[in-house]
């Protein structure tokens, strides 16, 4: 017989553990799962796939919730089941966008993914309505509304005036808020009569849109006086920003003289060393937020007539996201025995807990109670089998943990400890002969002596 080189055996080795794997049933276990997602509705192909995969033995089939309810993939012509992805035809915003759920199956037991939101970035066209004339004094302010048409996804706003190639110059006397799409003027010149257009423009799917002008004319009667400076563009006074995040202040006065705005902080301590301002002193941006950036903030408008303050307080969100500090173990248990489960999560806020089992929630009642993270089940039977799930859940979301208990149930079996046939001892000694058979739930035991039961005595 030909004797295998050590690679040859190791490859065989391998391949023996790899279908001896393959035979062992096991409830499904996810490899991936749907996550939160926004996208683009303006894609070519107009399809949209949410992930989840398992693996498991039987392999698992799947099915989906769509906002807490089940989806029929056979009736509904936008869904279609891909393996384990959905995969959703034609997409609209008001009908697709919600919280969606996968859940796995097996012969052995169910399990559910975390929650996804998915949404849909878009913009809508503006109105094609006329906008009316805006009359003001020279060395008058001036607002211009944007007014953005319904959108979803990040948005940047522009405006161009008397239709000229290119957007809007912004500086000391003209600023576009980001978080609006307003215009402001702080003090109208006569070079400013003319037409303004918003241009407003989606991030994600690169779709633009244009306003209906409006038109700034210059009244002749009088000519505006000079004014202290009022801030028509404040931050809030309490913005919780997280760690690592950015966060950008808006700050623009309008007046005559046209203010300066100038920027610091309450305390008097400088500005953090990273920050930006824009070249008209309206934005301030502060990158990668750490906790010694939390404070109060001050932006100060100033012309010759005097002076103006916004402040708002920047407050450290210390969020620690959820994440496993215990997790489960499949248990194999024994008819009739107890099972004790621990799960347990830091996160902050501090999570609260539930448990499933195959999908369904859990509640304390006969054998079974539920302690936040812990659950006990006493006097096991095999109904009690299947696949359990401990989930932690704050106000930012939701971690499962996945087991799997196997109930083991077997008759008595002396195939691992047989009874000896025969034991020598010497005459008016002691014998001791083991009877361990493998069995579950615990066998209970006899012994007889040819045809007669024995007594548990001594003679």
């Amino acid at each position: 017989m030909k004797m295998l080189l050590p690679w040859e055996l190791l490859i065989l080795l391998s391949l023996k553990d790899c279908l001896a794997e393959r035979n062992i049933r096991h409830g499904p276990v996810f490899t991936q799962e749907p996550s939160d997602s926004v996208f683009p509705l303006n894609s070519e192909d107009n399809k949209v796939f949410i992930n989840c995969k398992a693996k498991g033995n039987p392999t698992p089939h799947y099915r989906w919730k769509f906002n807490d309810q089940d989806i029929d993939i056979d009736m509904d012509s936008n869904y279609n089941l891909v393996e384990g992805n959905l995969l959703i035809k034609r997409p609209q915003a008001s009908q697709h966008g919600g919280m969606y759920q996968c859940i796995a199956s097996n012969a052995i037991g169910t399990i559910v993914s975390r929650e996804a939101k998915v949404q849909f970035a878009f913009l809508q066209p503006f109105s094609s309505k006329p906008r009316n004339a805006v009359l003001v004094r020279e060395g008058q302010a001036v607002v211009l509304l944007c007014s953005p048409p319904p959108h979803f996804g990040e948005i940047k706003y522009s405006w161009i005036f008397n239709g000229q190639p290119g957007f809007l110059v912004r500086d000391k006397r003209r600023f576009v808020s980001q978080r609006t799409g307003n215009l402001y003027i702080a003090k109208v010149e006569a070079s400013d009569v003319g037409n303004y257009t918003c241009v407003v423009r989606n991030v994600m799917t690169n779709a633009t849109v244009f306003s209906s002008p409006s038109t700034v004319v210059l009244r002749s009667d009088a000519v505006m006086g000079e004014y202290e400076p009022k801030i028509e563009v404040q931050f809030g006074e309490n913005i919780h920003v997280a760690k690592g995040s950015s966060v950008k202040l808006e700050c623009f006065a309008l007046g005559n003289p046209v203010p300066s705005i100038s920027w610091r902080r309450a305390d008097g301590s400088p500005l953090p060393g990273k920050i930006k301002i824009n070249h008209s002193n309206g934005v301030l941006e502060i990158p990668y937020f750490r906790p010694e950036d939390a404070g109060l903030y001050e932006c100060i408008a100033e012309n010759a007539r005097g002076r103006n303050v916004a402040r708002g307080q920047l407050i450290f969100d210390n969020v620690e996201h959820l994440h496993w500090a215990q997790t489960l173990r499949d248990a194999h248990m024994a008819i009739e025995a107890s099972l004790q489960w621990e799960c347990r999560a830091n996160g902050n806020p501090r999570p609260s807990y539930k448990w499933l089992r195959n999908g369904e929630l859990i509640t304390t009642e006969d054998r079974v109670r539920v302690e936040e993270g812990r659950l006990f089940i006493t006097n096991i039977n095999v109904m009690d089998a299947g696949m359990y799930q401990c989930a932690a859940m704050n106000q930012h979301g939701v971690i499962y943990a996945s087991a799997e208990l196997k109930v083991v149930a077997s008759p008595p079996d002396f195939s691992r400890n047989p009874v000896k046939k025969s034991t020598l001892i010497q005459q008016g000694g002691e014998a001791i002969m083991e009877c361990r058979p493998h069995a579950s739930p615990r066998a209970s035991y006899s012994w007889r002596r040819g045809g007669d039961f024995l007594k548990n005595t001594k003679r």
